[in-house]
Parts: structure tokens; sequence; C-alpha cells
């Protein structure tokens, strides 16, 4: 079970950039951030809208005067604070990630971004510079990736339940944005404007997330890809609302990854299928309690999460908040990512490296490896869907 009793001398010193009045992903990280104790929220830039955002932040209990009208007052007056902040969450604009991110290390401060972290994998690279020139921590909020489930799976495929892995298909497809809602939905407009969002739009909206559950857990390399997108909706031409790619991993699997806002009818349809030699798992985040085990010529099997018969390594299996049959969910999955963030800065502020080292969370090469993802699916499909190496 997660383990309550495991607190901080004193819960980190927190603050947002972004996720103000109304934003679902903002309310996701406060929630997820302050479940535990383990963060205090006390400041924020939450709104480009000044009064607006100090409105907001006294409703959540903030002292007005730590409510900044920009994230670059916020950093340099809170460094000035003998109770400063210790940490920052960014909830922007894709294209607002790197300078902030950058600004927030400058100023010697743990960084949780959204993903994807960056433009370009050279910015991303520049982050993890500095994180390591500064001593700080820099966690991206790949926030399915908390589910035990997902730790199941990748310690079925570790312990070699599978076999020799060979097929990988991952989709995060839901029908959201089937029509041209952007044209009365700011939420929805950045996110299909090139300049805000970026080279994609569901490739790192979407896709990201998808993708890195396949790295998590099968643990394997891509060698190469080959990226179709397409803008269904005319109007967010260049960036796509839906995109296939195959890809080829090094030692011989190979996988496919479908990102789609205009899977007309579904919800989700995030999945995950993982085959081997032996035996396929499948995984889907509309039932993420649950984990499908098919082993060739028995009946397929669905493991629960919080039951015994589970691998209960620490590092995620083991951290079910209720026990099995009650469902666990988004919230929880978040919240578990939280705790490690919480518990990953406390080991670098202790200098305590071997804590450090035996802890897992979703850092700086995850994000590294998203911001890749895109790079190279652009390439590919903007150059007639060609074969391109994953990493020149």
């Amino acid at each position: 079970m997660f383990n309550e009793e495991s607190h901080l001398k004193q819960p980190i010193r927190w603050a947002m950039v972004g996720g103000g009045r109304g934003s679902q992903i903002g309310y996701s990280h406060r929630n997820a951030a302050q479940r535990d104790g383990l963060f205090k929220l006390v400041a924020g830039a939450f709104d480009l809208d000044a009064q607006r955002g100090c409105d907001f932040a006294v409703n959540l209990g903030i002292d007005e005067n730590r409510s900044y009208a920009t994230y670059q007052d916020m950093f340099t007056q809170e460094k000035l604070r003998e109770d400063g902040i210790q940490a920052v969450s960014i909830a922007t604009p894709n294209s607002t990630h790197f300078e902030i991110c950058k600004a927030a290390l400058e100023a010697e401060l743990h960084v949780i971004c959204e993903k994807p972290l960056t433009f370009t994998t050279e910015e991303a690279y520049q982050l993890k510079a500095l994180a390591a020139k500064n001593n700080r921590l820099i966690g991206v909020m790949y926030g399915y990736s908390g589910f035990p489930m997902i730790h199941q799976a990748r310690e079925m495929v570790r312990r070699g339940d599978l076999g020799e892995l060979r097929v990988v298909n991952a989709q995060f497809a839901h029908g959201f944005h089937n029509e041209e809602y952007e044209k009365n939905d700011p939420s929805l407009k950045w996110r299909v404007t090139p300049a805000a969002s970026g080279p994609t739009y569901v490739i790192g909206d979407i896709g990201t997330h998808a993708y890195y559950l396949c790295e998590m857990i099968t643990e394997m390399e891509v060698e190469s890809l080959c990226c179709m997108r397409q803008s269904f909706i005319k109007s967010r031409a260049p960036l796509e609302d839906n995109a296939h790619v195959m890809l080829k991993f090094k030692g011989g699997a190979v996988g496919t990854l479908w990102a789609s806002a205009v899977n007309a009818g579904s919800m989700h349809q995030q999945k995950i299928r993982v085959v081997g030699s032996k035996a396929s798992i499948e995984w889907w985040d509309e039932f993420p309690n649950q984990l499908r085990y098919e082993v060739q010529g028995e009946a397929p099997r669905i493991l629960e999460r919080g039951m015994g018969y589970l691998y209960q390594d620490d590092q995620g299996v083991a951290c079910n908040r209720v026990g099995g049959g009650h469902a666990e969910g988004y919230f929880e999955s978040w919240a578990n990512l939280y705790a490690r963030f919480a518990h990953a800065f406390d080991a670098v502020d202790r200098d305590d490296q071997a804590a450090l080292d035996d802890m897992w969370f979703p850092g700086v090469e995850a994000g590294i490896e998203g911001t890749r993802l895109c790079e190279k699916c652009v390439e590919s499909a903007d150059n007639g869907s060609q074969w391109v190496n994953y990493k020149d």
C-alpha cells in the first residue's frame, strides 16, 4: 500500500506558472501535489491577467502579495524571501516551456513541466545541462505513468513473462476534436496554432503519453520511424489531428503508434499492447485497474490492481492507495508521480544520491525523448513519410 507516513520534515514550498481559473490541468497539478502533504502551494503566476490571477490565488488561500503578474517577478521576488519557493510547476502553452523552465532552473528551483518539454531536442538538452549545473531536477508530467498496473506491466516484461518482445501497439485516439471546435474554445485554439503548440498537435499533445508508456514498459530503444500525419480539419494545417507512426526497435521488435483527436465516438482509446514470444499484455486507460494477460494456449487472464498475486515491487505496483476492488484513477496516478517528485527533490536537497538512484520518476530524459519523437515524426511526415533514424 502507499505509505502515507512517508513525509518530509517540511512540505516543499511550491508555486505554479499558469493553470489558473478554469484550467483542468492546473487543478490536476494542485490536487496531485497537495494530496499527501508533500507540497504546499505558497505562490503563483496563474494568469496573464494579473488581477484575475490574484483573485484566483486569494481564493486558493495564497497571500495576495505572493500572487505575481509574471513568472519573472515571481522567481526574482521569491528568491529574496527566507521562505521562498523551492519548486515550480509549469502548466502553460508549449511555446513557453523552454523559457520558463530555463528561468526556473537559473533561479535554482526544481521544475515539474507539462509535455512536450520543449520544441526542440537542442533546447531540451540545454535544460538538462542547466539542471545538472545547478543541481536541480526536472520532472515531466506524464500523468498516466503513475498507475500501478503500468508498473506491473513493466515488471512482467523485465522478468521475462512475455518472452522475447516482438510487437508493441500503442495509441491515444480520442474523438473530442472531430470538428472545428477551436472556433469557440480558446483552450483548444492554442493547441492547433503552430506558434503556441509547436510543430505538432496530437503527436505532442497525446502521442507523447502513449509513447512514454511504451518506453517505460518495454525499455526498448527506437532505431527508426516512419510517420504519416493528416489535418482532417483543414484549418489546422500544418498541424495534424491524426497521425500513424511505424517504429523499428533495436533488437528487431516493431511497433505502431496512433495519435488522434478525430476518432469520432471515442472517449480516450489510450491503449498499449505488448506482444512477446510467449505471451501478450494489454492496458487501457479507461479501465486502468486491470491488465489483460494472454499466454498462448491458455485462457486470457485479467490481472486486478491491489491483489497479492501481483509483483510487489516498491517502484509502483505496491503503491495502491486503496485495496483491490475499489476504483483508483487519474488523480491517484498524478498524486503518485507528485509523491515521487517530492521525495526526489528532497533527496537532491539533502545530497542523498543513494536515495535518488533508487527512485523512478519521469525526468528530463523522458522530456528529451518526447521532444525527439515530435521532431522525428515531423521530419518523416514532411518528407513523404520516409523512414528516418531516431537518433542521428
